[in-house]
């Protein structure tokens, strides 16, 4: 029985790692893509329950694809070890709450839209992006709390200097702050500068070094981290693979620690083999 289910498994490894099946899972995740997208459209109520009938049969397909790489591991556990099977599974599920006039009509719908997104989970190279964009929010963060200081400290100049001239862009911190981001998006902004230049004509020295600081200096900076990250995380995909640069550096120190443990018993084996046959004292044994 055991040998059975061993079998068994194996061929459901098989499955999960062939590439048609996973062309076929992408293909099946594309058209529920369009499936939901055509029932946004006024059509003909025919085609609306041929649409129904699709979207079942592409649920039941989700379902057994979710079950075969759950019979895929040694133990189900492992399973919902990654967050990425989780987020599947939950998808997977949520969508079995059918579709009719009863109050979770609008949740079903809702979470039958987010099985697009099951396409970074089947995609190696989305689940990188996916990664190295959420382990770089953070530090995004202090750059974007950074970037807000520097608009607070513009912002406050602005509707010192620039309230008298046009109180809608510059009346408050906050409407000023508003401002400073069109400036920075570079919506009109020359309108804005032209304003201000015929009460002050030096005043075009704070916006150009204020879309300097936002839009050069800062972007470059999110842009840093966010490439950063990623090349960090190509690195350990490549270690998890056994591909790349990464992956060989990885087998080389991985097989240097490996014969390093095998050179240290062997000393140890020696150093004892040498214990034992030396010879015995003369004096001692007197």
């Amino acid at each position: 029985m055991s040998f059975s289910m061993s079998g068994l498994r194996e061929r459901f490894v098989a499955l999960r790692s062939n590439k048609m099946f996973e062309m076929t899972v992408i293909a099946i995740i594309i058209l529920s893509a369009i499936l939901i997208g055509a029932t946004t459209y006024d059509i003909d109520p025919f085609w609306l329950k041929l649409l129904g009938v699709l979207d079942i049969a592409v649920t039941l397909f989700f379902l057994v694809e979710v079950m075969i790489r759950m019979a895929a591991e040694e133990k189900i556990r492992n399973f919902f070890k990654s967050g990425w099977n989780i987020f599947d599974f939950v998808i997977v599920t949520a969508s079995l709450i059918p579709i009719d006039e009863s109050q979770m009509v609008l949740l079903a719908r809702l979470l039958r839209i987010f099985r697009v997104l099951r396409l970074i989970s089947i995609i190696p190279e989305l689940r990188i992006l996916m990664n190295a964009l959420v382990k770089a929010i953070p530090r995004i963060g202090y750059v974007a709390l950074l970037m807000f200081i520097i608009f607070y400290v513009y912002a406050a100049f602005g509707s010192f200097f620039f309230e008298q001239i046009n109180p809608v862009l510059w009346g408050d911190i906050t409407i000023a702050m508003l401002t400073l981001f069109r400036v920075a998006t570079f919506e009109d902004w020359t309108d804005v500068m032209y304003e201000t230049m015929e009460v002050y004509p030096l005043s075009w020295m704070f916006y150009i070094s204020f879309i300097i600081l936002s839009a050069f200096v800062f972007l470059n900076m999110m842009i840093g981290v966010v490439i950063d990250v990623m090349q960090k995380e190509h690195e350990k995909f490549d270690r998890e693979q056994g591909e790349g640069e990464a992956g060989e550096v990885h087998w080389i120190r991985e097989h240097t620690e490996i014969m390093e443990q095998r050179m240290e018993r062997m000393e140890t084996l020696l150093t004892k083999l040498a214990e034992n046959s030396a010879p015995e004292d003369p004096a001692r044994s007197r």
